[in-house]
């Protein structure tokens, strides 16, 4: 089983369309799982049964493991099973037929509106000499509706602000382009002109000493920065992602139109940002009721 765990994964190294933290999601499912199996003498795939992965999945789910976390690693382990049967490895799928378990799907936090432009106000009075690079990435994580490590992923040569788009490279190695709002293009420009190209001219992120943005740096000053604000219980770069999709449509915006700016595959990820404000639902009523 170890063997056949390690050449699934070269695979998917190797087809280009998953990402980093993808792999690494997958490695640490699969030999979780192969530990389990060993444990229990089943490391040799013939001794591997639909029951084995049951027995797993309970053990997990008696470990108070989130609901979702689980999903996941099912997911995981029915992919790997789905390669050993087409590399004719096993002769039957033992996880074809096996169910999610039912996931209750939370309401992203959001932060309110008015808190964007105090953040943005707090980051130009602070004397860090990375300030317009902190602006800017938070601008493209709220304006364009990114995950971090797209905006960190962004190449210089995407950005497109005559044309105010850029192309950006999502999950599964799909490409979509983004609109640029006029007040993302003023914020960028800004960072543009005392960008370093002293070590790295490719991406458009670069620290003031020229090296390149990690998910991991936007992720320390984002949490510096909201922590100073707000008590919101997630001050990670993610919450800027979900806060426009909910603005936009709190707005009024399409849904299928979100659908695209978020590059989501489906259109049921997109309608978990539907929530709206009583605010807004009094206002649709007062404008198109005729008793109201």
């Amino acid at each position: 089983m170890k063997t056949s765990i390690q050449s699934y994964l070269d695979e998917l190294r190797a087809t280009g369309g998953y990402s980093a933290l993808s792999i690494k999601a997958y490695t640490e499912d699969l030999l979780q799982f192969y530990e389990f199996c060993e444990l229990n003498n089943r490391s040799d795939l013939k001794t591997v049964t639909e029951r084995t992965v049951k027995q797993f999945l309970i053990k997990l789910n008696g470990s108070k493991l989130e609901k979702s976390s689980i999903s996941r690693k099912l997911s995981s382990i029915r992919s790997y099973f789905a390669y050993l049967f087409k590399k004719e490895l096993i002769d039957k799928n033992l996880t074809a037929y096996l169910k999610n378990p039912k996931v209750k799907r939370k309401l992203p936090e959001v932060i309110p509106e008015n808190l964007y432009s105090l953040l943005l106000e707090s980051i130009s009075k602070t004397e860090d000499k990375n300030a317009e690079l902190h602006s800017a990435i938070i601008e493209m994580l709220y304006g364009c509706s990114l995950r971090v490590s797209e905006a960190c992923n962004i190449l210089y040569k995407d950005m497109d602000l005559s044309s105010s788009i850029v192309r950006v490279l999502g999950k599964g190695n799909k490409t979509r382009i983004v609109p640029l709002g006029e007040q993302s293009k003023i914020i960028i420009t800004n960072y543009l002109k005392g960008r370093s190209t002293e070590k790295n001219q490719q991406y458009l992120f670069l620290k003031i000493d020229g090296s390149r943005v990690s998910p991991n740096y936007v992720y320390r000053f984002v949490h510096k920065y909201l922590s100073a604000l707000t008590d919101l219980k997630k001050r990670s770069p993610h919450i800027f992602r979900h806060s426009s999709a909910t603005h936009m449509l709190n707005r009024g915006a399409d849904l299928t139109a979100v659908k695209e700016i978020l590059g989501h595959a489906n259109l049921s990820t997109t309608q978990i940002y539907t929530q709206v404000s009583i605010e807004r639902l009094k206002s649709v009523y007062k404008q198109a009721h005729p008793k109201s």
